[in-house]
């Protein structure tokens, strides 16, 4: 993203979150959780657009997400985008000590 200071790690996480975001609301499925998925990822939205965000609270919203929408595989290529830009801000779990 040349001609802009917004970090490139934000602005992944950014497009992931909202591609997750449409690709639930158009998922037709009544999913019970629904709603702790949608909240989760305003959250997450609000906190990439107020700087830095903290690893430990993405890493927090990624497991409610992933919790709320359980195994629907129709998501899951989203839900691992999110993951993926979610990792950009620190080392995975095991793979450095503990954090």
């Amino acid at each position: 993203m040349s001609g802009t200071d917004e970090d490139p790690r934000a602005a992944e996480l950014r497009l992931a979150v909202a591609r997750l975001r449409r690709d639930l609301a158009a998922h037709p499925a009544e999913l019970p959780d629904r709603a702790i998925a949608d909240d989760e990822l305003a959250a997450l939205d609000a906190m990439i657009r107020t700087g830095a965000p903290e690893l430990h609270r993405l890493r927090r919203s990624l497991l409610l997400i992933a919790g709320a929408l359980g195994s629907v595989s129709a998501l899951g290529p989203s839900l691992s985008g999110v993951r993926v830009a979610i990792d950009l801000f620190g080392s995975v779990p095991g793979s450095r000590g503990r954090e």
